[in-house]
This record gives structure tokens, C-alpha cells and sequence, in this order.
């Protein structure tokens, strides 16, 4: 975890990581208790939490990739637009009526 973002985005981010950590240790308490349960089913159970916990980081991943991605093709749109109006200024004033504008 990168803490040179915002202040505000790292708050945000240590609580979740707090938060993720509190229930991974009342998910274990609470499989390692309760003793009705069979332990294959807690195998499963954890497999499941796992396996959740993966599917959800591989999400938020791609979600911050696609709008990486997205930014990107915006700042090179931007910047092509920028430069096919500074070509074409150019070519409309030319530099002998630059210096007469």
C-alpha cells in the first residue's frame, strides 16, 4: 500500500485495511468456535472467503486499470486536438500576419 497519495485517501485506506483485517479475525474466531459445524464446511467456508477476497481485489484492480486507461486515450485526444488547432492557426494567420494581428 502506496502512502504518498492524498491525506484524505490514505485515511480512507488505512480504515479499510483496518476494516478487512477486523473481519478476516472475526470470520477466523468465528469458524475456529463454533463447534456444530463440521470442519470440512469450514474449509469451504474459507475456501469461499478466499476465493471472494481474490475476485473482489482483481475487480477494484481492472476498475483503476479501465480508468487509467480511459484518462490516457483522453490526454492523447486532448493533446491531438491541441495540436491540429495550433496547425491549423497557424496556417490561417501564417508568420507574416502573426507580427500584423
Amino acid at each position: 500500500m502506496q502512502f504518498n497519495d492524498k491525506p484524505d485517501n490514505t485515511v480512507i485506506m488505512a480504515f479499510n485495511a483496518i476494516g478487512v483485517a477486523a473481519a478476516y479475525v472475526l470470520l477466523g474466531m468465528s469458524l475456529w468456535l463454533s463447534t456444530e459445524v463440521p470442519l470440512s464446511t469450514k474449509g469451504f467456508w474459507g475456501i469461499a472467503v478466499l476465493l471472494l477476497t481474490l475476485s473482489l481485489v482483481n475487480f477494484v484492480k481492472y476498475r483503476f486499470e479501465n480508468q487509467a486507461r480511459i484518462d490516457r486515450i483522453n490526454r492523447i485526444e486532448e493533446a491531438r486536438n491541441e495540436k491540429l488547432l495550433e496547425d491549423y492557426v497557424g496556417e490561417s494567420y501564417g508568420p507574416e500576419r502573426k507580427d500584423a494581428a
